[in-house]
């Protein structure tokens, strides 16, 4: 009997480290199948997600990069990720100097890029941690290494949140402004861009003067950033 019930336990053991094995396996792969199916097919936030499961409002309006205004493309890039061209979904240079101020004492600021934020977006939860930021490195690199510049940035332009409820350039751009994302001003984008860090405490259509500084500001970057789009303008209206 005594030797059933071992067999027995160590079948049952094996069982579940299978399971277990399969689970990780699942997990593992399941963002590298998305971000392969996001490059043809519109994605869903896990915030948008969050907010179907609660039964809240949801408004996105899908848009190709080609509708949406260079001047909000070039503002976001200027705002966010000035270096999003260059670097392979990681500023390493950013995550050095994070990583210093974390030995010296200090709270660590920026050095997330676009490609991470998309992968927050698309694949974790918004609280801010260093266990979701830590995940936030290799799920971008994945994603630089399987989609196009381009389609990357269109991804966090229609799933970024621009206040309650609302997500992605084309529904931020009327929600706002009463006009398409192809119609946005310099100013506009300006506007929207520097609202995305607190995109439910910052009225683009009527921002504060704290805000509107930085909105200026940023209308002066995006006018200069040049090179840094170069991958993204290619075949796209100016």
């Amino acid at each position: 009997m005594k030797k059933a019930a071992k067999a027995t336990s160590r079948t049952s053991s094996a069982r579940i480290r299978k399971w277990l094995f399969r689970l990780a396996v699942t997990i593992l792969l399941l963002p590298v199948a998305l971000t392969i199916l996001y490059a043809v097919v519109p994605p869903v936030s896990t915030l948008m997600l969050a907010r179907y499961a609660s039964l809240l409002w949801v408004e996105r309006i899908y848009v190709p990069l080609e509708s949406i205004s260079p001047h909000l493309i070039r503002s976001v890039v200027a705002s966010e990720d000035a270096k999003f061209c260059a670097h392979n979904g990681a500023d390493w240079q950013a995550l050095g100097t994070q990583f210093e101020a974390l030995g010296e004492g200090e709270s660590p600021r920026g050095a997330s890029t676009i490609t991470m934020q998309l992968a927050k977006n698309l694949f974790l939860w918004s609280d801010r941690s260093y266990v979701r930021k830590g995940l936030e490195l290799p799920l971008a690199l994945m994603i630089d290494a399987i989609l196009p510049k381009r389609r990357i940035l269109e991804l966090y332009l229609n799933v970024a949140e621009w206040g309650e409820g609302i997500f992605g350039a084309e529904a931020a751009a009327q929600a706002w402004f009463g006009k398409p994302a192809s119609k946005l001003s310099a100013n506009e984008a300006a506007r929207l861009a520097t609202a995305l860090p607190s995109p439910l405490t910052r009225n683009p259509a009527k921002p504060s003067p704290g805000h509107g500084r930085l909105a200026r500001t940023n209308q002066a970057r995006a006018r200069a950033i040049g090179p840094h789009v170069e991958c993204i303008f290619s075949g796209v209206r100016e």
